[in-house]
């Protein structure tokens, strides 16, 4: 402790934030080297252990990744946490990396059997729907199929980058969700639009997300790249 009685936080995690804050800064890109560890003893005036301490905690964090010969890398995997509720704009822009999203589908129509199950609709009832590739830093990392009860959005067309900033717009995000995670083969056009090997490793997520007033409001069926993406979640 100091003198006023406060804790005072050991000098390899104040490096440690400072150098992460430096990575979401995008000062170091997804996939690029940082410096060594004589460098940034050096540009910190730190000890090489206090700094080997700084960068096994980002690596915990999932920021960086070591290379076995290479040196110490900014990671390309995205991680969304678990306990809280974001978008993949939102994840991807956290990383540094710029998200970015190919139409494949954009209408309405009738809500699928599972859909009317997920949004409690009756058969026949309707929905807007919205397919995409998205993609970071130009890399497709996920396609994601959302159907959504028209009354929260009757016009896709609004949406742009974000689902989630157009219903923020309507005052209608979702609060809350219930996701459940499985792992799959990517196959066929899945493969394609990701540009993996038919039959390579991916992790499909339905989520349902909640209006403020306690009705399901979105359906989402996403299929991501279990080579690029991680779900985090925090026991307390």
């Amino acid at each position: 402790m100091t003198a006023t009685g406060t804790i005072t936080q050991p000098r390899y995690l104040r490096l440690a934030a400072d150098l992460g804050e430096r990575i979401r800064r995008a000062e170091w890109r997804p996939g690029e080297a940082l410096p060594p560890e004589r460098r940034i003893g050096s540009d910190y005036n730190v000890s090489r252990v206090t700094v080997r301490r700084a960068l096994e905690q980002l690596t915990a964090d999932g920021l960086i990744e070591a290379r076995q010969g290479a040196g110490t890398f900014v990671t390309e995997r995205v991680r969304q946490p678990l306990s809280v509720l974001t978008s993949f704009s939102e994840d991807v822009r956290a990383r540094g990396m710029a998200p970015t999203s190919e139409w494949l589908d954009r209408g309405t129509g009738i809500a699928s059997p599972e859909e009317a199950i997920g949004l409690g609709l009756k058969p026949g009832q309707g929905v807007t729907r919205l397919a995409r590739l998205r993609r970071a830093d130009g890399t497709p990392l996920a396609i994601e199929r959302a159907a959504l009860v028209p009354d929260v959005l009757p016009d896709p067309l609004v949406v742009d980058e974000s689902l989630y900033a157009a219903l923020d717009r309507r005052q209608a995000r979702p609060v809350r969700a219930v996701q459940r995670l499985a792992a799959i083969g990517l196959l066929g056009r899945a493969a394609e639009w990701l540009e993996v090997a038919p039959g390579s490793p991916g992790l499909l997520i339905i989520r349902v997300g909640y209006h403020a007033d306690g009705r399901p409001i979105e359906y989402t069926r996403s299929e991501y790249r279990g080579d690029r993406w991680d779900f985090i979640t925090e026991l307390a």
